[in-house]
């Protein structure tokens, strides 16, 4: 019984969970503390936390730590399973209807209509990224005092390699975090 209700759960905050993990939280919180009882509120803000600090999707982290706080191996296995499973039927069957239909105008309308938007949403979170490297939680200043030289250095030097000589993007980030972490130590 548990574990069925650890995968119907969490089925439904990977099924209504759009818009990346901190708005998943929500629904995490109310399938974990309030519905269930499963963890305390405190457990549920530590689940946060643990959440972060390791690599992957907060829901998904989540569900795996409910799953084996609940029910051990097997019911972190199973609420994992129940976090993912409508994503993947999402994207099987939109995946579907594209191979069956892509040559359609009315598709090709659909994704052309969608590239751009797809580019400013990448093109306004990386322009957030930068912002937030080189001036901090400021705003956008022309103070000499409120740029982050290392950053903008870092930042322009990594973009003339990329474009001059054509790196492999990893190769350029791991040496810029690497020379930047060398730099931000260094007094």
């Amino acid at each position: 019984m548990v574990y069925i209700k650890l995968f119907l759960s969490f089925f439904q905050v990977g099924l209504f969970s759009f818009g990346g993990g901190f708005a998943a939280l929500p629904l995490i919180q109310d399938q974990v503390v309030d519905v269930n009882k499963w963890l305390t509120l405190a457990e549920f803000t530590d689940l946060i936390t643990i959440s972060q600090m390791t690599p992957g999707p907060i829901a998904i982290n989540a569900a795996t730590f409910v799953g084996i706080r609940i029910a051990g191996v097997l019911g972190a296995i199973i609420s994992t399973l129940g976090c993912i499973l409508p994503s993947c039927i999402i994207v099987s069957l939109l995946g579907w209807l594209y191979f069956k239909y892509k040559n359609l105008p009315l598709m090709q309308g659909i994704l052309g209509g969608l590239r751009p938007a797809v580019v400013a949403l990448i093109a306004s979170a990386g322009a957030s990224i930068m912002v937030l490297s080189f001036w901090g939680e400021n705003s956008i200043s022309l103070n000499l005092s409120d740029i982050d030289f290392v950053s903008v250095g870092l930042f322009s030097i990594a973009l003339f390699i990329l474009q001059k000589y054509k790196s492999n993007p990893i190769y350029v980030m791991l040496g810029s975090g690497i020379v930047g972490g060398i730099l931000y130590i260094i007094p």
